[in-house]
């Protein structure tokens, strides 16, 4: 079969140069079948680039299949390309990048010149946005009469739900939001909350969710950094918001989830009432249009804002959605703030499918127990503090929660003692870690299940479950050196985390420095060390910035934590570097005992010294009675720690 193509040449210095590591070919597809060859692809190896970035990065835009390319670069021809390898090309819609690494070679050409961009044109496209608004519309479509969210005492049919974000969007273009404006919501998990993730984005906003623990010079940074233009908030802040109003000029609405209050403009029902539900029209979004905006915790240095756009969201509830289990009977306890890393993915994925979503607005122990009792949940998100939580709350055993199936980890590494007190604590439940960033909407990796491998025992079980996990569906995760070659997969050789995929963010918000700095061409820098297996999984040991370096020796505090964590007298625990005029830095331990726990220093480092080798040994342990500092989402916040121990000097590292 012949392909009909119009090209232009881009033949310029930079572009021979570059052909040396790749061809680029730039199409515009519809539907398609053709058989087509390929020649002198040696190991077919394609990446593709998103068509905005200027960097190679993740980005088939719209693929539904992936076939190979092309007849010839040229003209008309038919099998051109004397190829061994023949594909069926089937559905591509859209535009997209490709890049061959190995260079394709016409034989009626100078192989060294580039291919010219190829345009492909057909009377009869089907591409339909990815946008998450199709999550909301299959719900509303599909699941209309059931109750699909509830919140407080309220509860709502996924029918409701969508006219209340429908008419959210209207009235917002109506109050003059137009396409990019920022919407801020500063709240805790509640129905207006889960509406705007729908809502904004359909009135052609970014939704952006602050951390509510935030201190008010950071909320005033970040607002005037983003630019907000309409900021929603729970009555909890309006003490908060009034100090807000004269520092951030940009918001022009202030509007109330609650009853009217001084703070406001007008209240959200008084909003919803100026708007009308429409359904939106997805083929006039465009799919790599950023639709969220959510500023790191900034527990590792000054927030930045994370661009998610349509495209990644869609994308990423589908890998969310992968790892879903008996849907029919599924009940998701949102217990993870939505104001962080897009509530992991759940807003999505949970409406798509059609899943009743209860809203657990602040997290405490025993209102979480009365949820899962109440609404018979059956998935939960935590990180590692809300766990150990929850496994000390003196009403643990009070409440049914045998309706609970599956305990989601992530946020911070977690270990094998914790997997298995919680699957002893809530014994109807598997309890699987995760792992993920802000900037990859979140989830990366998860320790699901995987059909090749088979534990050989309890304590193996537990060590898989434990460990960040594989890659779910869309990424690719690589663990490499500081020359971007793969370490070993030995469990043992440590690398940095770089990851691929339709997940990673468009950037950082006003931040390009910021942004190539985190990027080697398609590739995102996660700032986390691991090691990986021939299996894929992955374990992560520390931050880059967080390993010990004592003596020349790399020490992972994460595997310190985990190892004094395992005492049953430990509620939590910190390990940072502290400077030391020998080793240059050591191990300094913060640790948080139980109530009525006596444990000294010696009984630690007694049950240390079995689980750890010498030089790893923390050589200051301080105990205290009060909570460590964590951010909003419940991560201790290490630099703070860190610094008790740094105080006076010059500069943070020793040597």
């Amino acid at each position: 079969m012949s392909l009909s193509a119009r090209y232009r040449s881009r033949n310029t210095p930079r572009n021979r140069r570059r052909f040396f590591e790749s061809t680029k070919v730039s199409m515009e597809l519809s539907t398609i079948s053709a058989s087509v060859s390929f020649h002198d692809l040696r190991r077919s190896n394609v990446r593709l680039a998103n068509p905005r970035a200027t960097t190679m990065r993740s980005a088939p835009a719209a693929v539904r299949m992936i076939p190979a390319i092309m007849n010839r670069v040229a003209g008309v021809v038919e099998d051109q390309f004397a190829g061994s390898s023949r594909l069926q090309l089937f559905q591509i819609a859209g535009r997209a990048e490709w890049f061959f690494e190995t260079g394709v070679q016409d034989r009626d050409s100078d192989w060294r010149q580039p291919y010219p961009p190829v345009v492909i044109e057909s009377p009869t496209a089907m591409f339909v946005p990815l946008t998450p608004l199709r999550c909301l519309h299959r719900a509303v479509d599909l699941f209309g009469a059931k109750i699909g969210v509830v919140s407080g005492d309220r509860e709502y049919t996924y029918a409701e739900f969508g006219a209340r974000a429908e008419r959210l969007a209207g009235a917002l273009v109506n109050e003059g939001v137009r396409k990019g404006d920022r919407v801020a919501f500063l709240s805790f998990n509640n129905n207006q909350l889960l509406e705007g993730y729908y809502g904004v984005v359909q009135a052609g906003g970014i939704v952006m969710p602050l951390n509510v623990r935030l201190s008010p010079q950071e909320l005033v940074a970040i607002l005037n950094h983003a630019g907000a233009r309409m900021l929603c908030f729970e009555n909890d802040f309006a003490p908060l918001v009034e100090k807000l109003r004269p520092l951030c000029p940009a918001i022009e609405r202030y509007v109330t989830l609650d009853e009217k209050v001084d703070a406001a403009d007008l209240t959200y029902d008084e909003l919803l009432d100026r708007g009308v539900a429409e359904h939106a029209d997805v083929f006039k979004i465009d799919e790599n249009s950023v639709a969220e905006l959510f500023y790191t915790s900034g527990s590792t240095g000054t927030p930045k804002g994370v661009q998610l756009t349509h495209r990644t969201l869609y994308l990423h509830a589908m890998s969310i959605c992968s790892m879903f289990k008996e849907l029919e009977t599924m009940v998701d306890l949102h217990t993870i703030p939505l104001f962080h890393a897009n509530g992991w993915g759940r807003p999505q994925a949970s409406t798509m499918q059609g899943v009743k979503q209860v809203m657990v607005r602040r997290f405490e122990p025993t209102f979480v127990f009365q949820c899962i009792q109440t609404h018979g949940a059956t998935d939960m998100c935590v990180v590692p503090t809300m766990a150990n939580a929850l496994l000390n709350a003196p009403d643990l055993k009070t409440y049914d929660t045998s309706s609970l199936r599956t305990v989601m980890l992530g946020g911070a590494a977690a270990s094998p003692e914790l997997v298995n007190r919680l699957e002893k604590a809530f014994p109807s439940a598997e309890c699987i870690a995760g792992y993920g960033l802000t900037e990859t909407a979140p989830v990366l990796t998860s320790a699901r299940k995987k059909s090749t491998v088979k534990p050989a025992s309890e304590g193996e079980r537990l060590r898989r479950q434990s460990m960040a996990g594989w890659p779910v569906p869309g990424v690719t995760v690589r663990v490499v050196d500081i020359e971007m070659k793969d370490v070993p997969r030995d469990g043992q050789s440590i690398g940095e985390v770089v990851a691929m995929g339709d997940h990673v963010m468009e950037g950082y918000y006003k931040e390009p420095e910021a942004t190539a700095a985190v990027m080697s061409g398609p590739w995102f820098h996660t700032g986390d060390m691991a090691v990986w297996d021939d299996e894929g999984y992955l374990h992560i040991v520390d931050r880059k910035k967080e390993i010990i370096i004592s003596g020349g020796e790399n020490i992972s505090s994460l595997e310190v934590e985990k190892a004094i964590f395992a005492h049953d007298d430990v509620y939590e625990c910190a390990v940072v570097a502290a400077p030391d005029e020998r080793w240059g830095e050591v191990p300094a331990a913060v640790v948080v005992r139980k109530p009525g726990s006596t444990l000294t220093t010696e009984q630690l480092l007694e049950f240390l010294q079995e689980r750890l080798g010498k030089f790893k040994l923390p050589r200051i342990i301080e105990f205290t009675d009060e909570p460590l500092p964590k951010t909003g989402t419940g991560k201790i916040r290490k630099l703070v720690i860190r610094e008790r121990f740094w105080a006076g000097k010059a500069k943070r590292v020793q040597g």
